[in-house]
């Protein structure tokens, strides 16, 4: 069976009646349904769909035992049934049965939304509106996965959430294989390996909050590797200025320093430093059509190496 049905109830429905009122041996409305197909291209997926489920579902009937002879008709007052009930009611429990079965069998195809995957080039950004007013900015070399109205995975890169607060539905995101709660939040979460990098502009953030239950308020960053939190204060106003071409980092070698430049110009700046490290903040515009603009904001060596902008110590 195809693994990715229609998660559309309207049109599985109607597909499941079209497919159990085409049994019928007195069927006659092609037209009408032939009129349902072309409607829609997702009308004649579901139908297929709902089929292989019905095929399942006659395997599975084939294997109940024949009823036994009908017994010798008893006197009307204490069977009124007529003749042959028993053999018609078998085709008609076999029908329920059927529809029974395909709607088990679909319902493990069909149960909960489909995550749907957004990702960006190195120097792109992308804007994601939820379903409940909420976005997502996602920078660029990114990977977001939305598992529901109030739940998403950040798969790699950064995004700036900015959350309606339901406390009855927080919102989830898991990042690095950390839960991350929303408490009515403006937030901004990188990956970088294994390290995860949130800071707060706005409301509050849970990291792990079946285990170490670490509160991050407005003005407040939270570094995370391996299972160790570490909480420093951070300006909210720089929170997500990305968005505005600039990049910060603190204590960051020339190895992290490239990919965070890569990711946000989409040059392909690289280096093996894993040894030098520096604080500071770029205004990332300039690198766009200069990276050798970045020697004198950071005291480097930049070479072009084919298409790569290649960072060294001085």
């Amino acid at each position: 069976m195809n693994g990715a049905m229609n998660s559309d109830p309207k049109v599985r429905d109607a597909a499941l009646g079209w497919a159990l009122a085409m049994r019928a041996p007195d069927f006659d409305d092609w037209d009408g349904f032939t009129d349902w197909l072309e409607a829609d291209p997702a009308h004649g997926l579901a139908y297929d769909e709902v089929q292989f489920a019905l095929d399942d579902a006659d395997a599975a009937l084939a294997v109940l035992p024949e009823p036994a002879p009908e017994p010798a008709p008893e006197p009307a007052a204490a069977n009124d049934n007529p003749p042959g009930w028993l053999a018609s009611r078998r085709g008609w429990l076999g029908g329920a049965i059927a529809a029974a079965l395909v709607l088990a069998v679909t319902s493990v195809l069909w149960v909960g939304p489909q995550a749907t995957t957004y990702q960006t080039a190195p120097g792109e950004t992308r804007l994601i509106a939820l379903e409940d007013g909420s976005t997502v900015e996602l920078a660029g070399g990114s990977t977001l996965a939305l598992e529901g109205a109030r739940a998403a995975r950040l798969e790699a890169g950064q995004a700036l959430f900015t959350i309606r607060h339901d406390a009855s539905e927080p919102f989830v995101l898991t990042a690095a294989g950390t839960r991350l709660v929303d408490a009515g939040t403006v937030f901004d979460v990188r990956l970088a390996g294994d390290r995860l990098d949130l800071a707060v502009s706005e409301g509050a953030v849970i990291v792990d909050p079946r285990n170490e239950a670490v509160r991050v308020d407005a003005g407040e960053r939270a570094v995370r590797s391996g299972n160790r939190t570490r909480v420093v204060a951070v300006d909210p106003a720089s929170v997500g200025e990305w968005r505005r071409g600039r990049i910060s980092f603190d204590a960051a070698s020339l190895a992290e320093i490239a990919a965070e430049l890569t990711r946000a110009t989409g040059k392909n700046f690289t280096s093996a430093d894993t040894a030098t490290r520096l604080s500071g903040s770029i205004a990332t515009d300039a690198l766009r059509s200069d990276p050798r603009a970045l020697e004198p904001l950071l005291g480097v060596k930049v070479r072009e190496e084919g298409a790569n902008w290649v960072i060294a110590a001085e």
